[in-house]
């Protein structure tokens, strides 16, 4: 992407963008910021009553072409303006800076959706002095004005591209700022031990006291937990962020179709009483408790009769293997009325150690005590396992809740999520480098050294929370210490 030219938050020039999906719809916006964006405006609408801040006027869209005849005769004038004819309608909202989202004159022009018109408006506010945006420059000229911090304006993208009501809800609430409210304590107490340690290096002249370890001590492990509970969300975050895959794997005709229907809730996938019907990965995402999840139906697993499978089974069971492989969850469908037998164990030995749930599939033909059951259960030991029926749909329910459960960790939702591996190295990075202070400050290293460590810390926060200059911490030294009374 190519940066735009700003300086201090403040564009030079006007970008222009079609800001819906592409296609036809009931509403199509087009949108532009910059010095420009209301005088280019004027000339691709008009408005039945002069533009305001923050109302929505209705509006003719001019028809490029008449206008283009008229200004011919006499440019800007009124009449020229008045003889020329409109091709739609449009609702037109403009925002003067920096009350706006960019902090600059910005400017929605609401049509109907058909993309010719769009069109034909952009590449009019293009041929009047607009630039093209480029992806993402309204929201990235939005953070350069101070409007954004990073967090914020990674929470656009991910409300734009939520798939869940609880993606949904996660990134507004980032968008409002909640994982920065959550760091700023944090950084603020980082900020204060830092102006703390400064004045005592470049204010001894003054009097100030060289802090001693004890509260250098006291005030990093004062900080420190803040930021733990901080990185612990990223478990749960990073997931409803995410989601993840989960591999329905087995033996063929354990029901591992009939089980993915079910969590489905529809028939995706084909199913017959003949083993080997599913020669391919089906695939399809569900949401539980609003994390998306990809659940995987494989084909069944018969290693010891490969030479006798056909061609596409082979194929099919290979590429069963490889699903296996890269899903984060597992799970194992058995056959409840039937032993375990060499390829189940192959199975449990594939999983190992991995998150996964076994299926004791079936049991509705179970009757009484099973045979099954009790010969299984040194064997499951080591899996959390439950008896399931795809038929009547015993069991499918607590399949739904031990998948969540799996898959979150026990992890609860909480405001201010880590929800990416940007954010997460970000706390971690900061914590690295308190404990570092802390181990330094223990062993008797000069201030100036710890500094160096708790700096990392701070700059790592900045990343969440917007950048700390040497002035913040020039006026928090003055302010609270009162150097040069």
């Amino acid at each position: 992407m190519t940066a735009p030219n700003l300086e201090a938050g403040t564009a030079t020039d006007t970008i222009a963008a079609i800001s819906t999906p592409p296609g036809r719809g009931g509403i199509g916006i087009v949108r532009l910021s910059g010095p420009q964006a209301a005088s280019i405006a004027a000339l691709l609408v008009r408005p039945h009553q002069p533009l305001e801040h923050a109302h929505a006027r209705l509006a003719d869209v001019i028809d490029i072409r008449e206008a283009a005849g008229a200004m011919e005769e006499a440019p800007d004038s009124e009449g020229a303006r008045a003889r020329s004819t409109s091709i739609d309608e449009a609702l037109v909202t403009f925002f003067a800076a920096p009350n706006s989202y960019t902090s600059e004159d910005l400017v929605e022009i609401a049509a109907h959706g058909s993309p010719v018109v769009l069109e034909l408006l952009l590449r009019r506010a293009l041929e009047l002095g607009a630039r093209l945006a480029e992806p993402g420059e309204f929201t990235q000229r939005a953070f350069l004005a101070g409007r954004l911090d990073l967090t914020q304006a990674e929470a656009v993208r991910d409300l734009i591209d939520a798939q869940t009501l609880t993606q949904a809800r996660q990134a507004a609430s980032q968008m409002g700022g909640a994982l920065s409210r959550r760091a700023v304590p944090a950084k603020q107490s980082l900020v204060e031990l830092i102006a703390l340690l400064e004045a005592g290096i470049d204010f001894a002249e003054d009097d100030i006291d060289v802090t001693p370890q004890t509260e250098i001590a006291r005030r990093i492990d004062r900080i420190t937990p803040t930021l733990a509970g901080l990185e612990a969300s990223f478990a749960r975050g990073r997931i409803v962020h995410d989601g993840l895959t989960l591999a329905i794997v087995g033996r063929p005709n354990v029901g591992k179709s009939s089980l993915f229907n079910r969590l489905v809730e529809r028939d995706r996938a084909i199913v017959t009483a003949s083993p080997g019907t599913t020669r391919d990965l089906v695939t399809e995402r569900i949401s539980l408790d609003g994390i998306p999840i990809e659940l995987v139906d494989t084909a069944g697993f018969r290693e010891g009769a490969r030479d006798l499978l056909e061609e596409a089974e082979q194929l099919g069971i290979r590429r069963s293997h490889e699903a296996l492989a890269d899903a984060a969850l597992v799970l194992v469908v058995l056959d409840a009325t039937q032993p375990l037998n060499d390829e189940d164990q192959r199975l449990f030995a594939a999983v190992e150690g991995r998150p996964a749930i076994v299926a004791l599939n079936k049991s509705d033909l179970l009757t009484g005590e099973s045979e099954f059951a009790s010969a299984s259960q040194p064997a499951l030991a080591g899996l959390a396992s439950l008896a399931t029926s795809a038929l009547t749909g015993e069991g499918i329910a607590a399949l739904r809740e031990r998948i969540l459960a799996l898959a979150t960790g026990g992890a609860a939702a909480e405001p201010g999520m880590l929800t990416n591996l940007r954010q997460h190295q970000a706390v971690t990075t900061a914590l690295s480098a308190l404990a570092d202070a802390a181990k330094a400050n223990a062993s008797g290293i000069p201030h100036e050294m710890i500094l160096i460590d708790l700096y990392r810390g701070l700059w790592a926060l900045d990343s969440l929370t917007g950048q700390t200059t040497s002035d913040d911490i020039l006026n928090l030294i003055f302010s609270t210490l009162c150097i040069g009374k």
